[in-house]
């Protein structure tokens, strides 16, 4: 089954480098098992590392190319350690299960949703020890942007820790038993979820009744709005007096009290 995908994927980059896609072949390091393959330009993994190192690679390092796949990653059954730095690998990655990688570095790529990552490192790569993700919009702090704060990193070392509590270090920083215990304690509170691009795109004032993003919730009762197009008000007398010293702009306060 491995050869018959190496060999689609030969037909797949055969077709590539016919087309132009392919850039110019740059020279790997091999060496006692840690392979580096640097500042190539490449989309997606060579068929000829796969070829020729996937049995033998203990270490990959792919920093400073163009990677937006991880297509034929799951040849390299043997990695124990993933460089990935400075590539453009966004959202949509996809990793392969490999439960031997405990080294990870995804630094400054294009990582949004951090969720959706740390779910499919749950479930692929269970055994990290050591994960780095700094310079991604998922990573929130002063590499990714500058409105953030110590406490948006700390909030996000919360979750990663607790959805990955076998870590032993995280980004720039080693991993302490009390900060794992307090991501055990606080992690499922720590995500920030924010809204969608679509969310925001629809003019608010273009809302109707009929539209499915509209808010129809009224907290007047059912039989004094018997149709959207026919607003009624409704009245009554309150039967509460406020006598507190906070006066909420003096709207309960009878002349005869003051």
């Amino acid at each position: 089954m491995a050869d018959k995908q190496v060999r689609a994927e030969a037909f797949i980059r055969k077709k590539e480098e016919q087309n132009g896609e392919t850039s110019e072949l740059i020279t790997p390091k091999f060496e006692e098992g840690q392979l580096s393959y640097l500042g190539s330009d490449v989309e997606s993994l060579p068929l000829h590392l796969i070829q020729d190192y996937c049995n033998i690679t203990s270490r990959l390092d792919l920093s400073f190319n163009r990677l937006k796949s991880l297509r034929g990653l799951e040849h390299f059954k043997f990695l124990k350690e993933l460089v990935l730095d400075n590539n453009e690998l966004g959202d949509n990655i996809v990793f392969p299960r490999l439960q031997d990688v405990h080294t990870l570095t995804l630094n400054k790529n294009r990582l949004t949703d951090l969720n959706q990552l740390l779910s499919q490192l749950v479930e692929k790569l269970s055994n990290l020890t050591y994960l780095s993700l700094l310079g991604n919009e998922a990573c929130p702090n002063q590499l990714s942007s500058s409105d953030k704060d110590d406490e948006d990193y700390q909030r996000y070392r919360y979750y990663v820790l607790y959805k990955l509590p076998g870590l032993k270090f995280l980004d720039s920083t080693p991993v302490g038993t009390m900060e794992v215990a307090e991501a055990k304690r606080v992690g499922p509170y720590m995500l920030v979820v924010r809204p969608k691009d679509t969310d925001l795109e629809q003019d608010p004032t273009d809302l109707t009744p009929d539209s499915p993003s509209a808010d129809l919730f009224s907290p007047l009762p059912a039989e004094s709005t018997p149709d959207q197009t026919d607003h009624q008000g409704t009245f009554g007398k309150s039967k509460y007096i406020y006598y507190g010293r906070h006066s909420e702009g003096n709207r309960f306060i009878r002349n005869k009290d003051l």
